[in-house]
Formats: C-alpha cells, structure tokens, sequence
C-alpha cells in the first residue's frame, strides 16, 4: 500500500492528478456491490466497457465479492476472459459461465457444529446459516434481507445442513447492538475462524481460518506471477480491508465504510457515480497518451 500522501477527495471530472506516477495495474481486483456495481445491483455501460477494454489491454480483472454463487449469473457477460469469480468472501473460486466451483475454502462440519452451540450459549438468542455452494441454508428464525431463490432452504437447526461445504456460517442476533455483533462472535471463534462485516446490516460472517479477500486474490495473483505492488484494489466495507492493504495501490468509493475510506490510499466517486470505472478508463486514457 502506498503511504496515503496522494489521497484524493471525490473523484473529478479528469483524474485531477490521482494517478499521478502511478503506472497502469497489471490485475484489479474489485469488490461488487456498492464498489463497482450500481445501488440497484445494475453494472452500468460505462463499467462494463472499461472492464472489456482493461481486458483487452491485458490487465486482469476479478471480482471479488462477498456474493454467494447463486447471484452470480447476471454477471456472466461481464466477467474476464478467465470468467470465473472469488465469492463468498474468498470462501470458492467460480466459473460463472459453466456455473462451477473450481476452489473451495470451507469451514470443517465438525466446527461449525462447534461454533454454533458456543453462538447460541454466548448470544441472546441467535439465528444462523449457512453458505452451502448451491444456496443458503436457514434456521426457520434466521431473518431474510434477500429475496430467496429455489436453492434455498429452512430447517430447525444449521446442523442440519452439514452435509454440504459450508463456505460462511452467517449470524444474526436481534438482541445484540448492531455495533457489537461482529466483535462478540470474534470472541467466541478465537483463532478457529475468520469473522468480517460485508454490509448488510446486524450480520457477521463466519469463513474458515485463513479465508478472506485478502488470500484469495494474493493465491489468484501468485498462480499467475503477479505481485502485490502490481494490484489496484477497490472497495467499500469492512470485509474488503485486508484485500485493500495488501495491494499496492488501494481505492475507498465515496459512501464506503469509514474505517475503509481511512485506510485506502484514494478515496473516488461512488459507485452510481460509476467511481470505479471513471478511474480505470482515466488510466487507460493516461496509456494511449
């Protein structure tokens, strides 16, 4: 990550000087909802062009998202030429065209059997799920905030659903302060498991230890002999902060998290101001100069 010196308000109508003595990525690895996608879950002509030109240019691009597969498929058309994306918080690696799992990182049956009876002896009363690679998978109380789709199912007890790989084990708990979920199930994992925040309000994810954004794009970029310092990454949540530090050069979208927008080198317009992609096309337009 470069020493913040050049950070930048919202992003202007030319780079304003952003990309100053930065040279073109050869990978952008890019968060997708409220990042690179507009708030209606729409990726814009604007992006989906850049994107296509940034290939064409032999710069990778990857989403990488805290997504699960099944909501991949509207993003068939934009994905690279590799057409796969991390998901699920770096949980599967997944070929969206052929809708494959490729990779899988995933929780062990055994703790997060663990993990939820220690949840529900630490929290007032928790609800959860689980991330299998076919859909979610609920306990009957666990709160829906997404529409659901035919994959998915409803049980009395997650354990119930340990018979496919679990990527995320997800808690809600109503009565716990929004502000302190996450850092309450932390405690209770220790060192056994990864817990982050991707924005849907009163929800902690649970990935196996090891498991973020972060090593999913440093393992993509090791397997093709590209560096951190060879990186742009752009995000706006707390899930999406590991990934931004370890990449050379870091972009927070106007509206993202504050502890993201502190911690990224730039701060660009938002993602329906299509801030991604307008600081994408002003380096390629840097290029052809």
């Amino acid at each position: 990550m470069s020493s913040g010196t050049e950070r930048a308000g919202a992003f202007a109508d030319a780079d304003g000087g952003l990309l100053t003595g930065l040279a073109l990525p050869r990978l952008v690895a890019t968060d997708l909802d409220g990042t690179l996608l507009r708030s209606d879950g729409s990726i814009s002509p604007l992006t989906a062009r850049t994107v296509a030109q940034l290939e064409s240019a032999g710069v990778d691009v990857v989403f990488v998202t805290a997504r699960p597969p099944e909501w991949l498929e509207p993003l068939a058309d934009a994905v690279g030429g590799h057409g796969t994306v991390i998901c699920a918080n770096g949980a599967f690696v997944f070929d969206v065209r052929s809708r494959s799992i490729l990779e899988s990182h995933v929780l062990e049956p055994g703790l997060v059997a663990s993990l939820a009876a220690e949840l529900r002896a630490s929290l007032p009363v928790p609800s959860l799920a689980v991330q299998g690679p076919g859909g979610l998978l609920f306990e009957s109380a666990f709160p829906l905030h997404w529409p659901p789709t035919p994959t998915w199912r409803a049980g009395e007890r997650v354990e119930d659903f340990l018979d496919v790989p679990v990527a995320k084990l997800m808690v809600q708990c109503s009565a716990t302060p929004e502000a302190e979920l996450v850092a309450r199930v932390a405690a209770v994992l220790g060192d056994r498991a990864v817990v982050c925040h991707s924005g849907m309000p009163g929800l902690a994810e649970v990935s196996a230890p090891g498991v973020t954004k972060a090593t999913a794009v440093a393992r993509w970029c090791a397997e093709r002999g590209v560096g951190a310092r060879e990186v742009w990454a752009f995000g706006d949540m707390p899930n999406d902060l590991d990934m931004l530090a370890w990449a050379g050069t870091s972009f927070a979208v106007a509206g993202a998290h504050p502890e993201v927008r502190a911690a990224a080198d730039h701060v660009i317009g938002s993602n329906d101001e299509d801030g991604v992609a307008r600081v994408l096309a002003a380096a390629l337009a840097r290029l052809a100069h």
